[in-house]
């Protein structure tokens, strides 16, 4: 699955119009065949989700001098999770988006197991869906982890 998005645009998808600072939006990643896209709507021209939707937010345009990180929410950051279970690919995507959330207290780290020919499995628990998760362990390379790290920022990043 390629992921081809960018940070808020700070501009409604369906009126063109710039959000303003302070005003609501909602953020949706939706799939359009093998990839993902971002888009932003201001709150007035929101209607709901569409039904290629894979999760949904609602935020706030802050002001640019504010620096603070502000991801989606966490439920967002789970089903992307649970969508990359079956992309092989972006194996190496998933294990450090399971450690980001293993951070952020979302899903706690239960065991590391190994199999015969010596590959780990994270197996994750998720208090607030009472799920379980097994994460192969795919470590990327220094250079990769920051092409990953920089992905992740422009798919989750809130505004």
């Amino acid at each position: 699955m390629e992921y081809d998005h960018v940070r808020c645009t700070r501009r409604c998808a369906v009126t063109g119009r710039e959000l303003r600072p302070g005003e609501a939006f909602y953020s949706v990643l939706v799939a359009e065949g093998a990839t993902l896209a971002r888009r932003d709507y201001a709150a007035e021209a929101w209607q709901g989700a569409p039904d290629k939707a894979v999760g949904w937010w609602k935020s706030q345009i802050e002001d640019r001098s504010d620096k603070r990180i502000h991801w989606a929410p966490n439920d967002v950051m789970l089903d992307l999770l649970e969508q990359l279970a079956d992309d092989v690919a972006r194996a190496d995507m998933r294990y450090i988006l399971a450690l980001l959330l293993v951070r952020r207290r979302v899903c706690r780290l239960e065991e590391t197991l190994q199999d015969d020919a010596r590959r780990e499995t994270l197996r994750l628990f998720c208090p607030r869906r009472e799920q379980e998760y097994l994460v192969t362990v795919v470590a990327p390379n220094p250079e990769r982890t920051r092409e990953i790290q920089d992905e992740l920022a422009r798919l989750l990043f809130a505004a």
